[in-house]
């Protein structure tokens, strides 16, 4: 028998997925392996995980993440499907799941997720969606992967470009903000430690908020938004420059690039 899961692409998702499987316990070390060609970066996942066999080429398992670019899909599968596993994960954006069926055949349960990297700290967000030969149990065995790492929403596969666009993309987006509020609070006198530890913990903070709270995110904007008030002045000058606009336009571009990654 193989091992229970092997990570074909040691980049940054794959690394974070390793890394949370292993801290949430979700499988030992000797249970899974990872396939990265490049050899410096190769030399650095072993050096962070030290008992995980880590190769240069596809190993024996029976089921398989692929953490590769969406170009490279096509090549893997090819590998693959002379070891006929059992299950296959596709995390490649905008990859749909008949063309990676196709490699294969129906002993192969395919399944196409797009998580993000909060996935490294054991709290990211995930989607998936069930191929044509799924089962209910292939389902929910991707889904103990995924959890492990974070939150998991099941989708038809037609929603996951705008999963991509606005949850795959959107730490991404979270982290530019922060850029943004750190050089403001320098331009506005601030030491850069201060601002950037005053960021860090506002947006730490307020995500946290808006997590527990229950509350919806407009309603917790209007709490912290006295009339005529400082915050008050920010959200104005925000929606006069059409925010939500810009916001929309940016999570639909994000979107219309995985379609382009599919065709």
């Amino acid at each position: 028998m193989g091992k229970k899961l092997s990570i074909v692409g040691g980049g940054k998702m794959g690394e974070a997925l390793l890394a949370g499987l292993l801290s949430a316990d979700w499988a030992s070390s000797e249970d899974i392996s990872v396939v990265e060609p490049d050899e410096p970066r190769r030399k650095e996942l072993q050096g962070k995980f030290k008992e995980v066999e880590c190769s240069a080429t596809l190993t024996i398992s029976d089921n398989y993440l692929l953490a590769v670019k969406p170009q490279l899909i096509s090549t893997v599968c090819e590998e693959l499907s002379i070891h006929n596993p059992r299950r296959v994960i596709s995390i490649a954006a905008g990859v749909t799941i008949q063309s990676i069926e196709a490699n294969f055949d129906s002993d192969t349960a395919v399944l196409r997720v797009m998580p993000n990297t909060p996935a490294m700290v054991g709290e990211g967000m995930s989607a998936i969606a069930a191929g044509s030969f799924t089962s209910p149990e292939d389902l929910d065995w991707a889904s103990t992967i995924l959890s492990a790492v974070g939150e998991v929403v099941i989708v038809d596969e037609t929603a996951l470009d705008a999963v991509t666009g606005l949850s795959g993309s959107g730490p991404a987006y979270l982290f530019y903000l922060a850029e943004a509020m750190i050089q403001a609070g320098i331009a506005n006198g601030l030491d850069p430690s201060v601002a950037d530890v005053l960021t860090r913990q506002t947006l730490f903070g307020a995500s946290t908020l808006l997590t527990k709270s229950g509350v919806t995110p407009e309603e917790l904007r209007n709490s912290v938004t006295s009339p005529n008030g400082t915050t008050a002045a920010a959200i104005e000058y925000f929606q006069s420059n059409n925010f939500l606009a810009l916001v929309q336009n940016a999570v639909s571009a994000a979107t219309d690039k995985s379609k382009e990654l599919g065709s």
